[in-house]
């Protein structure tokens, strides 16, 4: 096994867990239509009863993300947890909200009452993915940090990156196409939630609410995804000289790699094609209520593609807008060889933790 290959590889296992937290987010999505799929006290226990089984799930995903950008790729975690932290500190106060209200909404005597953790779970559930899909956003729009490695030396401030305003990250907020993107990933996680309670919550009046809300849903995620990713492709993108390492505009950048990389253009759309027809068949047959696995399925095919594409084929995966050459890439941003190859071995009971996830999940949906 080369370096490149393991870095190559170790990439693709973070893109897969992106793309697995992604499709997660439906415990989100559902939440934050709590009030809308359930309109009586019970219709919205039974929606919480739902998502309460699987919220670890998706908090554990995304702990596992950010562990793994971490082992695998430390300047990335280095510059973007810490320069960009309040972004990513709102992010996990919103999940610290979402664990906290259930644990607490049912407890006799909470001084804040039922209603008012439920709310919290809205608020994880809008604010959760529009954050995340923000902060993916950037690895296309760029963000505004500085790498000096060699300021590591600097006994005074040993500190090899820096974000180069005040923000702290929130000025990706201000990139009107993270907002589009971010805004796609929550009607996204929302059309998820829908399918999921569907499946998952043998109520005939919460199915009949679900599916309406579903096409509201559908439509402006179409419309925000459509535009970004059209948008992307037509973009110029951030390419890497593969000889001396210099970052450079490339027209097209993306599509060049989609192009280039032929399977990752068909994973997109036969994710696509898959998401579109468990929507469509939810929407127009009242019986169907499997929708949530091909348009989970294609849900992480489409997601793990962006992935990909926005770090193979010399694409710098965490671009600057500041400073060009402190973009990261996989090459210039990723762990010792050492590291990477004995955590290779250790990567090799991943499908054993997949497998312990199915079925905890099975055994949580008999309770």
């Amino acid at each position: 096994m080369s370096y490149a290959f393991l870095q190559q590889y170790w990439w693709f296992i973070v893109s897969l867990l992106g793309a697995l937290l992604v499709f997660l987010l439906f415990v989100q999505g559902a939440n934050s239509l709590v009030f809308s799929l359930g309109r009586t006290e019970e219709g919205q226990r039974k929606v919480i009863e739902s998502t309460g089984r699987k919220w670890e799930i998706t908090f554990t995903t995304l702990v596992t993300f950010g562990g793994a950008f971490f082992a695998s790729f430390p300047l990335f975690y280095s510059t973007s947890f810490g320069g960009a932290y309040w972004l990513w500190m709102i992010i996990l106060f919103s999940f610290v909200l979402q664990a906290v209200s259930y644990e607490f909404q049912h407890r006799k005597g909470n001084l804040l009452g039922t209603r008012t953790y439920r709310w919290f779970l809205v608020l994880n559930g809008i604010v959760g993915p529009l954050l995340l899909g923000g902060a993916v956003a950037t690895f296309f729009n760029g963000s505004n940090f500085i790498v000096e490695k060699a300021s590591l030396t600097n006994l005074g401030a040993p500190v090899i990156s820096s974000w180069a305003n005040a923000s702290a990250g929130l000025d990706a907020l201000l990139d009107p196409w993270n907002l589009i993107f971010g805004l796609a990933v929550m009607f996204l996680a929302r059309m998820l939630g829908i399918l999921y309670i569907i499946n998952n919550v043998p109520d005939e009046d919460i199915r009949s609410r679900g599916s309406v809300r579903l096409v509201g849903c559908t439509v402006p995620f179409l419309v925000l995804f459509l535009a970004f990713f059209v948008r992307t492709l037509l973009k110029d993108g951030y390419a890497v000289d593969p000889a001396t390492g210099a970052v450079f505009m490339e027209p097209m950048k993306y599509l060049h790699n989609y192009l280039r990389f032929w399977p990752l253009t068909l994973m997109t759309v036969v994710g696509v094609a898959l998401l579109l027809y468990g929507v469509l068949r939810t929407i127009f047959s009242s019986s169907y209520v499997k929708g949530i696995w091909p348009a989970g399925i294609g849900v992480v095919l489409v997601v793990l593609s962006l992935f990909l594409v926005a770090g193979l084929a010399d694409t710098a995966y965490y671009p600057s807008n500041v400073s060009l050459q402190s973009s990261l890439t996989i090459t210039n941003s990723c762990s010792s060889e050492f590291t990477l190859r004995t955590m290779f071995y250790v990567s090799l009971l991943v499908p054993f933790v997949f497998g312990y996830i199915a079925y905890v999940w099975r055994v949580m949906d008999r309770k």
